[in-house]
């Protein structure tokens, strides 16, 4: 993992510090900074970086304008910190692309173990692979989708729902199974985030995310049928 480079960004300087002391310790090479701009400054000069560590509450720019700017660029993985555990943060978060949400003050060894499982679930997507189904074509070495010979642009847990859908294609997937393989067993929100998911992943698939069917009171199947 030493090649491996995440952005830690909080205007705390002791909160940098104890993230970055634990992610050294994994073996990741750690950069930071301390407040929203001077990320972006990092972020766009340096093309290594493979994950964001953002804090919300910051000067110049918070977070979420960082996350924006961001994903209108990249789908490096980006988990957000927050002093606040409302509802509406979280799903906010989700809705500009955060792939992980997580509440200060919180477990140094979870959040390293969460950026562990991030970092692993995007080198597995990397392999030599690529599937189609229904004129979908999935392609998990260059990361990308393609409709109709037409690529869209897919966040990172949009990309893993629809890689786990075709993976377990015409196979009827509750809620929680999906939460388990594509959030990760130590996700802590609820089922509402999949179907939030969801519905943004079928109107980027247009008439071929009916392919995504309901199944009422347990969760989703895809199937091209």
């Amino acid at each position: 993992m030493e090649d491996l480079k995440i952005l830690v960004v909080d205007d705390e300087s002791r909160m940098r510090k104890l993230v970055k002391d634990f992610l050294v310790k994994d073996g990741y090479l750690v950069v930071e900074a301390e407040d929203g701009q001077q990320a972006l400054d990092i972020f766009y000069e340096d093309k290594d970086i493979s994950l964001i560590i953002l804090d919300v509450m910051m000067p110049k720019r918070d977070g979420w304008e960082v996350c924006k700017e961001i994903r209108t660029n990249s789908k490096v993985p980006i988990i957000m910190l927050t002093a606040k555990a409302e509802e509406r943060d979280e799903l906010l978060g989700f809705e500009l692309g955060v792939d992980e949400y997580i509440s200060k003050p919180f477990s140094p060894k979870i959040l390293a173990a969460r950026v562990s499982a991030i970092l692993r679930r995007t080198n597995q997507a990397a392999n030599n692979q690529i599937m189609e189904i229904g004129g979908i074509v999935v392609n998990k070495v260059a990361h990308s989708v393609l409709v109709d010979g037409k690529e869209i642009d897919l966040s990172y847990k949009e990309f893993e729902l629809l890689s786990f859908f075709f993976e377990n294609k015409g196979v009827a997937l509750s809620r929680e199974k999906i939460l388990n393989n594509v959030w990760n067993y130590d996700y802590f929100g609820d089922a509402r985030t999949i179907d939030t998911h969801v519905k943004k992943l079928r109107g980027k698939l247009g008439k071929k995310g009916d392919m995504i069917k309901t199944i009422w009171g347990m969760g989703y199947k895809f199937d091209a049928e």
